[in-house]
């Protein structure tokens, strides 16, 4: 079959041990299976979930975000061919679930593996990626930080030819859920008000988002003079420079910007669990407060951080549809309306990759990527 590759290829890594550490590791990736599709990677964005994943259950193939060229194909596989360049999604959705059939495929259950008997898994066919000849996961069943990865034709979104490898790659993650929870979840109008916590990847994303969707009044909050920067560049309309243990005048500065009621929308984009909660205290009465960090740990709130009638939303991947969603991006880039290049800060090898991870928790950076290939 066209398209087909009959050989395993062999290629770096980099491979999380579980206990904070990782290494760049050489793993063998089997030929495609029905339904599935081998890419080579070129490009992949780093965030603080990669950085999570160093203590998951290891070994782990790092990276959730990238693109690539199609590489091969498997059998039933229509509409990619070798060469081709791809954004890959970790959506996955299988199109048939309950959630998929309503909508929120970025929910879809086979790929949460809620009923892996009746569904099946959006992961690669078992085995089919390997350590030292035994099978190795992959980070979100993708596993980007390396030199082939093999997945369901599913996670697969191809690129417009024009747009290049090394920042096409954050449309995946990055991009896909700051602009998403704006226009998808929190479904921001013309003329709102939106503030948003950490200026990095996604809540520059954030920014670019209230944008897009109109909203006339973006106040951007961060440590790091640059991401305010970044934020202003991008469509903030306004700066809040914050300082450690003091987010009572964050609240305070954020409704002096807001006839003081606070905000329609305020979203959470630092990664920290002492601030997962604060968004509730800058939206007025009624409006939205989105965690979209994915921060892990606890937290804490009072009860009345609720009132009166406002809505804690928690949108995984900006409630991602492949299919609606990468396209309109594709065509916001193309317009210019949406940025890329300036939202990319640092680029790294694969070997830079510890490098990469310094710059983005201190706050060098604000988007860095991997080139891979």
């Amino acid at each position: 079959m066209t398209g087909q590759a009959r050989h395993v290829v062999t290629g770096p890594a980099a491979i999380a041990d579980g206990q904070g550490g990782f290494s760049i590791e050489t793993i063998e990736v089997d030929p495609p299976g029905p339904g599935e599709v081998r890419v080579a990677m070129s490009a992949a964005g780093v965030c603080h979930t990669d950085h999570a994943s160093l203590r998951w259950p290891g070994p782990l193939v790092m990276g959730h975000e990238g693109a690539g060229h199609v590489e091969s194909v498997g059998d039933g596989v229509h509409g990619l061919e070798p060469g081709q360049p791809v954004l890959l999604n970790w959506a996955i959705p299988c199109g048939d679930c309950f959630q998929c059939m309503r909508g929120a495929q970025a929910l879809c259950e086979r790929t949460h593996e809620l009923d892996v008997p009746r569904l099946g898994s959006s992961r690669a066919h078992a085995g089919g990626t390997r350590l030292r000849g035994e099978p190795v996961a992959r980070s979100f069943h993708l596993g980007t930080f390396a030199s082939h990865t093999l997945v369901r034709a599913e996670a697969v979104t191809p690129l417009p030819p024009d747009l290049p490898l090394d920042t096409a790659c954050i449309l995946g993650c990055a991009v896909m859920t700051g602009v998403g929870s704006v226009v998808n979840v929190a479904a921001v109008s013309p003329g709102e008000s939106v503030a948003v916590m950490g200026c990095g990847g996604v809540g520059l994303n954030v920014v670019q988002g209230a944008r897009l969707a109109g909203a006339t009044t973006i106040i951007a909050i961060d440590r790091q003079p640059s991401r305010l920067q970044r934020a202003r560049e991008l469509g903030a309309t306004d700066l809040i420079l914050a300082t450690d243990g003091d987010p009572q005048a964050v609240v305070d500065a954020v409704r002096a910007l807001s006839d003081g009621r606070g905000v329609d929308h305020a979203f959470e984009a630092t990664g920290v669990p002492a601030l997962a909660f604060l968004p509730l205290q800058l939206v007025r009465n009624g409006g939205n407060a989105l965690q979209v960090s994915g921060a892990h740990g606890d937290g804490c709130v009072e009860l009345p951080r609720f009132f009166w009638n406002k809505r804690y939303l928690t949108p995984l991947y900006g409630d991602c549809v492949p299919a609606r969603d990468f396209p309109r991006l594709f065509a916001w880039v193309a317009q210019g309306k949406l940025e890329l290049d300036s939202l990319v800060s640092h680029h790294y090898p694969l070997e830079g990759l510890d490098r990469a991870f310094a710059d983005m928790l201190d706050g060098h950076s604000a988007k860095g990527v991997l080139r891979i290939a």
